[in-house]
């Protein structure tokens, strides 16, 4: 059990802590940056790609593709939100319920529609597999661009 700290000493730690983080952001590696870049277009190439070869219509790859840029915005609206809100910025719930909904909402409609498709089962799943990867790197090529605006402003 850890010995109890006097109230003064927590609220200097916290204070230390709150300062580096506002006033020296850790810029991301150039390696992170770069992996998250590549995934993202990646993911994003190959979903198109299997898109422009499968044999669905026109209306369908249509729907497909809305169905990427919706999640792609949705995703990066969701860390944004996310992150002001841990950084004490001022950001209302109805947005950032939106966010999450509109977040959710990609991910099912996605689901249904590949449910219901005439597609074999490995290009449902690669379909799957390609749109969350293009999904998880938006967030990250976000939150990189962030930390790097955060870092430049400071320095």
């Amino acid at each position: 059990m850890e010995p109890l700290k006097s109230n003064e000493s927590n609220n200097n730690s916290e204070s230390k802590n709150a300062r580096f983080n506002t006033a020296y952001p850790l810029k991301p590696s150039a390696a992170f940056v770069g992996a998250s870049w590549m995934t993202l277009i990646i993911g994003m190439t190959s979903y198109c790609i299997g898109l422009y070869n499968s044999g669905m219509a026109y209306n369908e790859k249509g729907y497909y593709f809305t169905i990427l840029l919706f999640g792609l915005f949705s995703v990066i609206s969701v860390q944004k939100s996310v992150r002001d809100k841990l950084e004490g910025i001022p950001v209302t719930d109805l947005y950032y319920s939106i966010s999450w909904f509109s977040t959710i909402a990609s991910i099912v409609l996605l689901i249904i529609g590949l449910w219901n498709a005439d597609l074999l089962l490995s290009e449902k799943g690669f379909f799957g597999m390609s749109f969350v990867l293009g999904l998880f790197s938006a967030l990250a090529v976000q939150k990189n661009t962030r930390d790097l605006k955060q870092f430049e402003s400071a320095v």
